[in-house]
C-alpha cells in the first residue's frame, strides 16, 4: 500500500491529498480553491447530511432557503460582522451585461439576509422562537485553500434562531452545540471532540459568544468542526427583529446561529485514515460490507448473491463485487482506500470448505468464517468497530495533550501536541503571543472539562495547539 499512498509519517498534507484522490472521493475544480466531491465523497457526506438533519429537527429547527446573493448593505448593517469577513467577500459588480446599482455579495454566510426575513415575519412574542435550518453553500475567498478543510465554496447547514429572552436563546445555543454536534460527532463520526468556548479573540463576528467542538488530527493539529454562536441582540437592533410582548412593549429579539461543513469530511479523513487509507465508522460508511467474489466458478457468485441479500435482510448496507474480470488484488485495494468497514471475500477453496473470509478494515485483520455465521459476524464487527474508532482515536488524544504551567511551555508543547495551561496565564496578551508563533488558542473550558458561562470564570483552562 506504500505505493498507493505517501505514509503519513513521512509527509501527512501530500498523505491527505493522495487519500482523497486515490479514494476518489474529491476533485479540484476548474476556479482555485473549489472542489469536485465526486459521488463516493458525496455518498459520505449524504449520510452526515441525513443524520445531522434529523439531530437538527428533533431540536424543533424547520428547514428552509434563502438567497445565495445579499445586498451589500445588509452586511454593513452590522459593523462588527461585515469587518469579520471582509477579506473573504466575493463581490458581484456586474450582471446582465450592466453594472449593478448596488454591488451584491455572494454569502459568506445568512445571518443578514436572514435577519431581514425574521424582521419580516415576526411580529408577537407568540412567532417566537423562530427557529430556521437551512443546508447551502457558502463562497469565502480562501488564500490557502486544502480540499474539505478550506475552500473558496463549501457545503454546510446554517442555524439561525429568534427567542423572546437571552435565556432562551442560550439554552438553545447550546442544546445544538451539544446534543446536535457533539452528539453527532461521537455517536456517528465516532470522533472524541473537546466543548468549549472560544475566547473574545475568536469568536464569531458579531456574536456575544461562541461555542465549538474541536478535534485533533493524526499530525495533533486541531480542527474546529463545528460552532454555535449566541448573537445577543447585535442583529436584532441592525436588522429591527422586534416583537410585542405579553406586557404590550415592543422588544428586540435575542438570536442565534450556529453551523458545520465539508469541514467534517476533512476531519473524519485526518481523524481516522490510516497509510491503507480510509476508515469509516460503520455506522456513517455508505456502504457497510462488500462481498467480493474472488473467482468466478463452483457456485461462487451465487453464493455471494445469497450472502448479499441475507446482509440486507440484516440491515447491513451492503454491496457484491462479483467483477471477477477485474483483479481481486486491485479490488481490494480500492476497498481498503474507500474505509470499507468490512469485505466478505468468496472464493471457491474456502466455499468447498463451507466458509468465507471476512476482512476487518479497522484493525486489518482476515478471517474464516462458517457461511451460516457471516450475518451475525459482520454485524458484531460493525458494532464493534464503531466503539474501536472513537477509542482509538480518544487514547490518541490523552496521549498527545500535557498539562502545562506557563505560556512558554504551552507553545512549546503545541509542536508536537495539545497543551492545556491556565487561561490565568495566557490571557489577551499572551494570546496575542501565541498567534504570533502559530499557535491558537482553541477553546475555554472548566478544569472539569465542562463548559464555561462566561470568559471570566476563575480557574479556567485554556487548550492551546496548531491548528487547519
Amino acid at each position: 500500500m506504500a505505493r498507493v499512498l505517501t505514509p503519513r509519517a513521512e509527509d501527512f498534507p501530500r498523505w491527505y491529498q493522495d487519500l482523497i484522490a486515490k479514494a476518489q472521493l474529491a476533485d479540484n475544480g476548474p476556479v482555485r480553491g473549489t472542489m469536485v466531491i465526486r459521488p463516493a465523497g458525496y455518498a459520505i457526506w449524504e449520510r452526515m447530511q441525513a443524520d445531522m438533519d434529523a439531530r437538527i429537527k428533533d431540536a424543533g429547527a424547520q428547514n428552509a432557503y434563502f438567497p445565495l446573493f445579499i445586498p451589500e448593505s445588509y452586511l454593513r448593517r452590522e459593523a462588527e460582522h461585515v469587518e469579520g469577513f471582509s477579506p473573504e467577500l466575493a463581490v458581484v459588480t456586474h450582471a446582465g451585461g450592466k453594472q449593478l446599482a448596488e454591488p451584491l455579495v455572494v454569502r459568506p454566510t445568512s445571518e443578514t439576509v436572514i435577519g431581514e426575513f425574521m424582521a419580516k415575519w415576526v411580529d408577537s412574542y407568540r412567532d417566537l422562537p423562530l427557529l430556521l435550518n437551512q443546508w447551502a453553500n457558502i463562497v469565502r475567498w480562501e488564500l490557502r485553500p486544502r480540499t474539505f478543510l478550506r475552500t473558496t465554496e463549501f457545503l454546510w447547514q446554517e442555524g439561525h434562531t429568534a427567542h423572546a429572552t437571552q435565556d432562551d436563546a442560550r439554552r438553545y445555543a447550546r442544546e445544538i452545540h451539544k446534543h446536535v454536534y457533539e452528539g453527532f460527532m461521537v455517536d456517528m463520526l465516532a470522533i472524541p471532540v473537546v466543548p468549549g468556548r472560544k475566547t473574545k479573540g475568536e469568536r464569531f463576528a458579531g456574536a456575544t459568544n461562541t461555542m465549538t467542538v474541536e478535534a485533533m488530527m493524526r499530525d495533533t493539529k486541531a480542527l474546529q468542526m463545528g460552532t454555535s454562536h449566541e448573537l445577543g441582540q447585535n442583529f436584532a437592533k441592525a436588522f429591527d427583529i422586534t416583537y410585542s410582548s405579553s406586557a404590550g412593549t415592543v422588544e428586540h429579539a435575542w438570536t442565534t446561529s450556529w453551523g458545520t461543513s465539508t469541514r467534517m469530511m476533512g476531519g473524519l479523513i485526518m481523524v481516522h485514515g490510516d497509510d491503507n487509507g480510509l476508515r469509516l465508522p460503520p455506522r456513517l460508511a455508505p456502504i457497510q460490507a462488500q462481498v467480493m467474489v474472488v473467482k468466478a466458478g463452483e457456485g461462487v457468485v451465487e453464493a455471494a448473491a445469497r450472502l448479499r441479500d441475507d446482509l440486507a435482510a440484516a440491515g447491513v448496507r451492503v454491496r457484491l463485487d462479483d467483477r471477477a474480470d477485474v483483479p481481486f488484488g486491485r479490488r481490494a485495494v480500492d476497498a481498503e482506500l474507500q474505509g470499507i468497514p468490512v469485505r466478505i471475500e468468496v472464493g471457491p477453496r474456502d466455499l468447498a470448505t463451507g466458509n468465507v473470509v471476512v476482512a476487518r478494515r479497522v484493525d486489518g485483520t482476515k478471517s474464516p468464517v462458517a457461511l451460516d455465521a457471516v450475518v451475525a459476524e459482520v454485524t458484531a464487527a460493525l458494532e464493534t468497530d464503531q466503539q474501536r474508532l472513537y477509542d482509538d482515536a480518544l487514547a490518541f488524544r490523552e496521549e498527545n495533550t500535557v498539562e502545562v504551567k506557563t505560556l512558554g511551555d504551552a507553545i512549546e508543547a503545541a509542536q508536537t501536541g495539545w497543551a492545556r495551561v491556565p487561561w490565568a496565564a495566557v490571557g489577551n496578551d499572551g494570546e496575542a503571543e501565541a498567534n504570533g508563533k502559530a499557535v491558537t488558542v482553541r477553546c475555554l473550558v472548566r478544569e472539569d472539562g465542562t463548559m464555561p458561562d462566561s470568559d471570566d470564570e476563575p480557574g479556567l483552562v485554556a487548550i492551546l495547539a496548531r491548528s487547519y
